[in-house]
């Protein structure tokens, strides 16, 4: 492994820098999920609970785990969801205690009203930034997780 010279970064300054980007791209996805989100009725952080159970119900640990935040965030958006009729919980065949979140019709309804807009957008920013460049930087975000994530596990 070669070692950085006097023009290059050093890793610190790298890692810095990344995280400062991650968290301004944060703010920018979150921003773009509002709009999203908004005429559905939802709001950014409850199209991403929906979102985590559209295709599997998930218990509110492993919904947390997917997302990457905690399980408490999403207990209150889980018990928002389940009162506005977005989603219901169901018994949890493997513990007792962890109901499953599953969307409701009009959960469902809700998340497939933003698809449109949502695809209208994913195509936009395809057009600005080229489909090869955007493949490419979502493989470094992918790597750069998966990395983090390993670090965290030793």
């Amino acid at each position: 492994m070669s070692h950085p010279t006097q023009d290059q970064p050093q890793p610190g300054e790298l890692m810095a820098r990344a995280a400062v980007t991650v968290f301004r791209l944060n703010g920018q996805f979150l921003h773009v999920a509002e709009g999203l989100a908004r005429p559905a009725g939802l709001t950014a952080a409850w199209w991403q609970v929906l979102g985590a159970v559209l295709h599997e119900p998930l218990p509110v640990a492993g919904i947390a785990k997917v997302m990457g935040i905690t399980r408490q965030s999403v207990q209150r958006i889980a018990d928002l969801l389940v009162d506005k009729g977005l989603a219901e919980y169901r018994p949890n065949p493997a513990h007792s205690r962890a109901k499953l979140l599953v969307p409701t019709p009009d959960g469902l309804a809700a998340v497939e009203r933003i698809v449109p807009d949502q695809r209208a957008f994913a195509d936009r920013l395809a057009d600005r930034l080229g489909p090869d460049e955007l493949q490419n930087a979502l493989q470094a975000l992918e790597k750069l997780s998966q990395a983090l994530e390993a670090l965290d596990a030793d």
